[in-house]
């Protein structure tokens, strides 16, 4: 039997040390083209994910790589396993200096966000990493969490992903979350928002603009239910997509159910106005 979660415990371990250099260097890296999910890949991913590439084999597991940078590759022959991944979660981030950068990887045995398996999600900036198992609870550096039980929008800290904030079918509905959340916050690294989520950091976590790829959240997703949150899409309903670089979703992520029935109703009845 395979033990995923030591071997992405390694693979974070190994991304971390390889990418650091580059984080003490944030600004003198040449970009590569575009990755397989459409956004310009530089230097730093390509480490990330060669990391964990090479990590992964050392285990002689055959899989198939679903990631942001390669696309979907497959190493060895049948392999049972998808490795969903973004090396880097936040790459603007890492590339100014600002210290809220992820790696994510999932795995499941299915293309498709409920069937992951086992996740990890590493602030690779403050060596916190947020793990999770199917059924087995949500954990930040080995200790169990649990996320917020906090119910009142008026006073929650809310993360609102409003990066490209400029379709009009979405403007209405961001201003409102805006104005009914007394502590609004976007700290551009999505994986590790949702972590905080989990952990209780943070109240909830919302992004409305259909542009979030699932190797974003794939492994955030799982730890962010394992620690007893609530994630579905803006209307309400199970969230799940294929796991592919170029799929894209839209959430609500909420410590509980309450805070989750507020921040959809206020995006409902925002729906229906516009509409």
């Amino acid at each position: 039997m395979v033990d995923w979660l030591e071997i992405l415990k390694e693979c974070s371990e190994t991304v971390r040390e390889t990418v650091l250099p580059l984080l003490k260097a944030p600004q003198n890296q040449p970009s590569h083209g575009k990755g397989a999910g459409g956004d310009t890949t530089h230097q730093i991913d390509l480490v990330a994910e060669n990391a964990i590439i090479n990590t992964i084999k050392q285990y002689n597991i055959a899989f198939t790589l679903i990631s942001e940078e390669i696309g979907i590759r497959k190493f060895g022959k049948k392999p049972e396993y998808y490795v969903t991944t973004d090396p880097i979660d936040g790459t603007t981030n890492a590339l100014r200096g600002i210290p809220f950068v992820a790696t994510s990887i999932a795995v499941s045995r299915n293309p498709s966000l409920q069937s992951v398996e086992t996740a990890l999600v590493t602030d690779l900036y403050h060596n916190k990493i947020y793990t999770a198992q199917k059924n087995q609870g949500a954990y930040k550096n080995n200790k169990k969490i649990t996320t917020s039980d906090a119910t009142r929008l008026e006073t929650a800290v809310v993360g609102v992903d409003f990066n490209t904030y400029k379709t009009t079918q979405h403007i209405n509905t961001i201003t409102a979350l805006l104005q009914n959340t007394k502590h609004p916050r976007h700290l551009g690294a999505d994986a590790l928002e949702i972590c905080y989520v989990a952990d209780g950091t943070s109240d909830a976590f919302v992004d409305l603009r259909g542009k979030l790829r699932v190797t974003d959240m794939a492994a955030a997703m799982l730890i962010l239910i394992e620690a007893g949150g609530v994630i579905t899409t803006p209307d309400g309903q199970k969230l799940d997509a294929q796991l592919s670089p170029t799929q894209k979703v839209s959430f609500i992520a909420a410590g509980n159910e309450t805070m989750h029935r507020r921040i959809k109703d206020l995006i409902v009845k925002c729906s229906r106005t516009i509409s």
